[in-house]
């Protein structure tokens, strides 16, 4: 098994599987407190109305879907602030709006070729020098987005409208994190791929939630669930010849039924236990 570890690819694949973790679960854990957990889910499929276009453009996907969900985002979020519209219903027309893009063009461009496959489902095996280098730098520069901006997000994440009282720049502050969440989108289309980015950000960090602890102690635990499940997701993906993008989201699901049955029978136990201690009468 050892082995393995000797190929450059499963290296890279490592490598930025190991970053990608940490990234989505500093954006995802800020969508999560947001309630706003399918807002990734909805820009991972304007990203492939993006692509789409790329596509049919002859232009390169990438930019055409960093470009299209970044404006989308924006869109949203100001559509947002202007309107009593909920936020749900404003990310079910994004997802509806972004697929159905996608699904014309690709109709329209001869259908599917192996180059969108590899954006639907991720082709994290097949990650070069530059895939890495802009995950890392995405990482980084998240990371230290977030360092600075760490206890107004945290404000907006709790009460928005306290946070606008106060005196925040919310609608600033809203625009830069839907920016950071397109990037992530972006840039983690090669592990997840495009049907399962929105599993990378919440799972980690709905198991960690579960246990209950600060949210430093959850960030931690979610990034520490995510890396272990894309560390042993992608090694058995190649061992048994699966698809790592869905390996690490199996192992992922995984770890959130496994935590909540253990705290869901622990509170039961704990329920049982005071029940039998109460006086009879």
């Amino acid at each position: 098994m050892l082995e393995i570890f000797q190929y450059a690819f499963i290296q890279k694949a490592l490598i930025s599987g190991i970053s990608l973790s940490v990234l989505c679960s500093i954006i995802g854990l800020f969508l999560v407190l947001r309630r706003q957990a399918l807002f990734g889910d909805a820009l991972s499929h304007m990203a492939f109305g993006g692509i789409a276009v790329g596509i049919y453009s002859n232009v390169y996907p990438l930019w055409t879907a960093f470009i299209l969900s970044i404006v989308a985002s924006i869109g949203i979020t100001k559509i947002r602030q202007i309107t009593n519209l909920p936020s749900d219903s404003l990310i079910a027309v994004l997802l509806s709006f972004g697929f159905s893009l996608g699904v014309i063009l690709i109709s329209l461009s001869n259908g599917f070729s192996v180059d969108l496959f590899s954006f639907l489902f991720g082709s994290i095996l097949l990650v070069n020098n530059i895939d890495i280098v802009t995950i890392i730098l995405s990482t980084i520069s998240i990371a230290i987005i977030t360092k600075i901006f760490f206890k107004k997000f945290m404000y907006l994440s709790f009460d928005e409208d306290q946070a606008k009282a106060s005196g925040l720049s919310v609608s600033k502050l809203n625009y830069l994190f839907v920016t950071m969440v397109a990037v992530t989108v972006i840039v983690s289309m090669k592990l997840a791929g495009i049907l399962l980015i929105s599993s990378l950000l919440v799972l980690p960090n709905l198991s960690a939630l579960l246990l209950g602890y600060g949210f430093k102690k959850t960030l931690l635990i979610s990034i520490i669930i995510s890396i272990s499940c894309v560390f042993f997701g992608i090694l058995l993906s190649y061992a048994l010849d699966l698809a790592p993008s869905g390996t690490v989201v199996m192992a992922l699901v995984g770890i959130f039924i496994g935590i909540f049955f253990k705290k869901g029978l622990f509170k039961n136990y704990a329920s049982i236990n005071r029940l039998r201690n109460m006086p009879h009468h």
